[in-house]
């Protein structure tokens, strides 16, 4: 049997097309209305962060109470929620600020009287809608109210059949079955179970374009005024370019460019464009999704019915109510008060949006626009940002005003001029075994003079009109230098040389038993610079910085950075020039005596730098400790010649096993068994008395050393 479920007919895709023509029309209307509002408040202002995010600022009149629709998209949502301020700068009021909810779609449409969730076929509409009128065409006209659908089953063919559903309906003539087959068109007669049935096929139209949101600001007032929007959306980093143009005849140029992209949905006409250098904290909240909490289900507890009762007032509160009555004002008084605390309230509302505004913590700040033709102020993404401006450099702040306004296609990038002056440039060669152990670097000292904060970025060098090379540069603030390298200098060569590191020791001295001794440790290491060009060069040598060890020569260094020295060198044409590097270090040991071996213990003795009480007492110790070894060696041998016995006492053992017990040579083997059992316990008493030796010996050199306090 083929059982199949019945189909949306002709008379459903009527009420689609339909409501869907509805939806169009509202979409049309809809562009149209985002055209209008972009041309009503359109964009005035970009602020780019180097942090990835950018300050949009738009800005427009509005008349009356309006409302201005304006499309982002879903990921920029949570920024807008998180940074949007409005201002309305003709006295009028902020009203609400709507989107649309990201709500899923099946929890939105559950919500109507007709659930399109589960894709539902016409059979199951009208099951929804049991007890409602309609009029149907069947062909013929016919209403009534649904009471309900029923499907049977029809023979197709000699062995198949096919499920039919059939609409029954009450009408005035009594119960109508009406297969639905034959139904070409269906009409709702409750007019409001119509609109919320085109309503939710509206939101499943609108929920295929999830990438865009409709964010509508509502503002309240009367007559013509001035209205400004701005927030925070995401954007990429700008970012900086530069040429470096040397030459020996002019001072040397230096050319920057910044980087922007225009990612938005819309074109840039004429915007004031600002970018900032810095890194403000910046972070994404999920304020957009819609959040429930997980509620407990508890049960309702049912009692036996009670009757109602009455409660007296606290006689406490009725006298406080009492005494306070005395002092009450008139009603007409009352009336003016409440009218004047409203005004007041409302002033004082105002007050705090302009405050808003203001706050240095806010999203805006404000700059005299005059020359835009606003008349007024426009706002400024952060006080920071505009106490950088008049500064020029605060803090980590540094921002590049764009004297033309900008126009951009979205979608696409540009690079716009930022810097182009003479600055102070030097050219020397750097040398750095680590990247090169035979070439200098070309590379050249720059220091910035102009009153611009240069942003880290490449950099292409032209020398003599021609390409030299790449570097790249750190953020470079006004006043300060930096070195960079962008070539090989293959016209010189450096040649490093290193002496063993030599160990000196510096004292010695006693303890409590531990023998403290310092030594210094020295090192040199050398450099031979040879010019194979036709003028002099200055070279830098790079050498690694260690704080453990103390420069000696030469007494400073040319600079200093927190891992490196570096140590310059004129270089003549074709004279060799060197620079030696001596440097040294004290290193502190601590040494048990009673681990240490008499040689090592002599080296001490022996050595210049040590006292003669530490000397002597180390003489001490020696002979105390081959005192010791004396002792113990002679413990050894004992031990050595019990063995001995054990050994003879077992090769007559055996020989005794074979010997018939009356025998002279048995006899014989029995009194030397004997005999040597008596010397293994006089050996045995002497072994004892060797290691009560041993312990008091080790025990009165464990006090002599511990009592030693020597320097």
């Amino acid at each position: 049997m083929i059982r199949t479920k019945y189909p949306l007919t002709k008379c459903c895709l009527a009420a689609l097309t339909l409501a869907c023509g509805f939806a169009l029309r509202g979409q049309t209307t809809k562009a149209q209305a985002q055209e209008e509002n972009a041309a009503a408040i359109p964009l005035k202002r970009v602020v780019m962060f180097s942090s990835g995010v950018a300050f949009f600022e738009r800005g427009g009149q509005v008349t009356g109470d309006a409302r201005l629709d304006l499309q982002f998209h879903s990921r920029d949502i949570n920024d807008l929620l998180k940074s949007m301020v409005l201002q309305d700068l003709g006295g009028g009021r902020i009203s609400t600020v709507s989107y649309g909810s990201k709500d899923p779609i099946t929890r939105t449409l559950s919500t109507f009287s007709i659930d399109l969730t589960s894709n539902p076929t016409l059979a199951d509409l009208l099951s929804q809608i049991r007890g409602e009128r309609v009029e149907i065409e069947a062909p013929d006209k016919l209403a009534g109210t649904i009471v309900g659908v029923e499907h049977r089953t029809r023979r197709v063919g000699e062995n198949d059949t096919v499920e039919v559903a059939f609409l029954n309906l009450l009408t005035e003539d009594g119960l109508r079955s009406v297969s639905l087959d034959n139904v070409g068109r269906i009409k709702l007669a409750n007019a409001k179970l119509d609109a919320e049935l085109r309503q939710a096929l509206a939101i499943l139209a609108m929920s295929h374009d999830t990438d865009k949101k409709t964010v509508s600001l509502n503002f309240l007032g009367a007559g013509e005024r001035q209205v400004r929007v701005g927030y925070i959306q995401e954007a990429p980093i700008w970012k900086t370019s530069y040429r470096l143009v040397l030459s020996d005849d002019e001072a040397p140029l230096i050319q920057g460019w910044a980087i922007v992209e225009n990612t938005t949905e819309e074109d840039w006409s004429d915007v004031n464009l600002t970018l900032v250098s810095g890194r403000p904290i910046s972070f994404i909240m999920d304020l957009y999704q819609p959040l429930y909490v997980s509620r407990p289900v508890v049960m309702p507890e049912l009692y036996a019915s009670l009757r109602p009762r009455t409660y007296d007032q606290d006689l406490a509160e009725a006298e406080r109510e009492f005494a306070d009555a005395a002092g009450r004002p008139n009603a007409s008084y009352e009336s003016a008060s409440l009218a004047k605390k409203d005004a007041t309230r409302e002033k004082a509302l105002q007050e705090q949006n302009r405050a808003l505004a203001r706050s240095r913590n806010g999203d805006f700040a404000y700059a005299d626009d005059k020359a835009q033709g606003g008349g007024g102020k426009a706002m400024r993404p952060g006080d920071s940002v505009r106490s950088v401006a008049q500064a020029g450099d605060v803090g980590e702040m540094f921002q590049y005003v764009i004297a033309t306004p900008v126009s951009l296609e979205r979608q696409r990038s540009a690079m716009l001029p930022i810097v182009n002056q003479s600055i102070e440039a030097e050219k020397v060669s750097i040398y750095n075994q680590a990247v090169h152990a035979k070439h200098p670097l070309n590379g050249a000292r720059l220091k910035n003079t102009t009153d611009l904060h240069l942003m880290q970025g490449p950099i292409t060098v032209f020398d003599g009109g021609a390409y030299a090379g790449d570097a790249q540069i750190q953020d470079l603030q006004p006043g300060t230098d930096r070195l960079i390298s962008y070539a090989m200098d293959l016209d010189t060569e450096v040649a490093p040389t290193s002496d063993p590191v030599a160990t000196h020791l510096l004292s010695a001295k006693f303890i409590k038993g531990v023998l403290h001794v310092s030594h210094k440790h020295t090192r040199k290491q050398s450099y031979v610079v040879k010019n194979s060009g036709s003028a002099a060069k200055k070279v830098l040598i790079e050498y690694p910085l260690d704080t453990n060890w103390k420069l000696l020569e030469p007494m400073e260094p040319a600079e200093k950075t927190r891992d490196l020295y570096r140590f310059l060198v004129n270089a003549e044409p074709g004279k060799p020039e060197s620079i030696d590097i001596r440097e040294e270090r004290t290193i502190g040991q601590q040494i048990a005596v009673m681990n240490m071996d008499d040689n090592s213990i002599r080296y001490y003795i022996n050595a210049k730098e040590v006292s003669q009480e530490v000397k002597d007492a180390l003489s001490e110790v020696i002979k105390r400790k081959q005192a010791l070894a004396q002792v113990v060696n002679q413990r050894n041998e004992l031990d050595r010649q019990i063995q001995v016995i054990f050994q003879e006492q077992s090769r007559i053992r055996q020989n005794m096993t074979e010997l018939p017990k009356d025998s002279e040579l048995f006899r014989r083997y029995l009194t030397k068994f004997n005999e040597q059992e008596d010397s293994i316990e006089q050996l045995r008493a002497q072994v004892q008395q060797s290691i009560d030796d041993e312990a008091k010996q080790r025990k009165a050199l464990d006090e002599f050393l511990i009592g030693l306090d020597l320097a």
